[in-house]
């Protein structure tokens, strides 16, 4: 007997070993991939290896989610070099050895930029972006470089314009000259949304383990909640803006994407700082974090005051069901629901023309200067991207986009930066949208508000109305220069993605990556999509 029992101790204390559950690939977090690569049964060669496999398996084969415009041929060679890197001692980080993919409007030193215009192909940026810079000192491989809607969507967008000429600018999210049409993996005829939708795609088909996107009015949140991944738009100037296509300074921001909040915090710590050459990050000095991952902490819910907005909810069933069970967990956490949080009729009516007559003036001036550090032989202007992109013999992909740069240009529909409008609404319009959100905060004592990201779920790319976005406030984030942190929720009953963001004051990343962490380990809501399941090769380590 007593050498059955023996027998069947050490039968127990081998059976976690033997059958542990092998790394998945789908939904590994940086922190699983860093354990295994210490335990040495992972490298970044054999990672690399499997991220391109899947991009290989379904970016131009299989369901064609066409989200990626360039891969990085050397991305091997990088990761045997990290390699090499880590068995002599040197790890440089968490993101040492960790795919990466950019959204192709951030400056590569040895990729092309392109911001998805088919004007851009082939075009090599003097260096890396001052982030790109920062993750490649953090060990990141670039891994690719991904599609967007061309010139981050509202780049010669005729949105906001009467109907008819809307009509004719209408432009998919994630369509572009350069890259084509990027389709949503959850279900291939919608939407993956704008402009950072080639990232949003590829990060929720597991293209690769952490997206950058960039966001000037919605453009990561949109992407984030229409793909199902979490995905951050931080403070103004906690990230820099340096050697990124820009769309409207006021409002530009990059962010990290992620499958999960945790691989959000940890990228993000790695690219903040202080940038001399954008002095939006200045104020970021003595504010940001290194490591945000230390703020993910269980019960972080709790006696947490969490403001609720509702103001464009009603738009569809679904996803009203699903934000008010998100409302209903938040509670069971500990949170107290402070309900409703109302926007005034006036600022939720003239957000298109804040954003609008603010992003046109800024991205025919912003635009030229960037223009300027291109090559011999690629445009060096806005006039000159209107002028090639309306030129026959440019034979341009996207009539919808030359249109609208057309019409953007015409008198009368974008201002200078010199008009009393624009400057009206960037000196005084702009502080008083931020006072409203400061008083919220303050007269409510909120640790954040929450609203329905994406208000519908992703619409088919070419719907019959020509209307791709929501009615939304992710706008207001761009506004105050406040983050907004949009985890996945739930899915609708048709397959789709719904999310939830959690919207802050400057500087509070720490409070909201925390929050959302919490709520997102209780939802469990991601789901790898139907059209890219699990191929072999996933299956990373034991």
């Amino acid at each position: 007997m007593r050498l059955k029992a023996i027998a069947l101790a050490v039968s127990l204390a081998l059976t976690p070993a033997v059958h542990a559950a092998p790394l998945d690939l789908t939904t590994a977090t940086i922190a699983d991939l860093n354990a295994a690569f210490e335990k040495k049964t992972l490298t970044a060669e054999q990672l690399t290896k499997a991220y391109l496999a899947r991009i290989d398996a379904y970016d131009k084969k299989g369901p064609e989610i066409n989200s990626v415009i360039t891969l990085n041929p050397k991305a091997l060679q990088e990761a045997k070099a990290l390699d090499a890197e880590r068995a002599a001692g040197k790890v440089r980080g968490p993101l040492h050895g960790i795919p990466v993919l950019l959204k192709d409007n951030i400056d590569t030193f040895d990729l092309p930029t392109t911001g998805g215009s088919q004007l851009l192909e082939g075009s090599i940026p003097p260096d890396d972006a001052f982030i790109t810079k920062k993750l490649r000192d953090a060990g990141a491989i670039i891994l690719a470089k991904v599609n967007l809607s061309e010139w981050a969507g509202s780049g010669g967008s005729t949105g906001g314009a009467p109907p008819e000429i809307a009509k004719k600018g209408f432009i998919p999210g994630g369509f572009s000259s350069a890259g084509g049409q990027t389709r949503n993996p959850h279900k291939l005829d919608a939407s993956p949304s704008g402009s950072s939708g080639g990232t949003g795609a590829a990060i929720a088909a597991a293209f690769g383990q952490v997206g950058l996107g960039s966001d000037t009015g919605g453009s990561i949140r949109g992407p984030s909640s229409h793909n199902g991944i979490a995905g951050l738009k931080p403070t103004r100037g906690l990230m820099s803006r340096d050697g990124i296509i820009p769309l409207g300074l006021s409002y530009d921001t990059a962010g990290p994407m992620a499958r999960s909040v945790y691989d959000v915090a940890a990228s993000l710590g790695v690219m903040t700082g202080v940038d001399p050459a954008d002095s939006a990050t200045a104020p970021s000095a003595g504010k940001f974090h290194q490591d945000y991952t230390r703020f993910l902490q269980k019960g972080a819910l709790k006696g947490k005051r969490i403001g609720v907005n509702r103001d464009y909810l009603g738009q569809d069933a679904e996803v009203d069901r699903i934000f008010e069970e998100s409302v209903a967990k938040l509670k069971s956490l500990g949170a107290v629901i402070v309900d409703p949080i109302v926007i005034p009729a006036a600022l939720r009516e003239g957000r298109g023309l804040i954003y609008n007559t603010v992003v046109r003036a800024e991205f025919k001036a912003d635009l030229t200067e960037y223009l300027k550090t291109t090559k011999d032989g690629y445009p060096k202007s806005f006039l000159d991207v209107v002028r090639l992109s309306n030129d026959p013999a440019t034979k341009y992909r996207s009539p919808g986009k030359a249109f609208g740069l057309d019409w953007v240009n015409k008198p009368g529909n974008t201002l200078d930066l010199n008009d009393p409008i624009y400057l009206t609404i960037k000196n005084q319009m702009l502080p008083m949208v931020k006072t409203f959100f400061d008083e919220q905060f303050e007269t409510h004592k909120l640790d954040a508000l929450i609203y329905p990201t994406m208000p519908r779920p992703a619409m088919p790319i070419h719907p019959e109305n020509g209307v791709s976005w929501p009615e939304s406030p992710t706008a207001f984030a761009n506004f105050t220069g406040y983050p907004d942190l949009i985890v996945p929720a739930g899915f609708t009953k048709y397959g789709l993605p719904v999310s939830i963001s959690f919207f802050g004051q400057a500087w509070s990343e720490p409070v909201l990556l925390a929050l959302g962490y919490e709520f997102e380990q209780s939802m469990q809501a991601l789901r790898l999509p139907m059209a890219t399941p699990k191929i072999a090769s996933d299956t990373l380590a034991k």
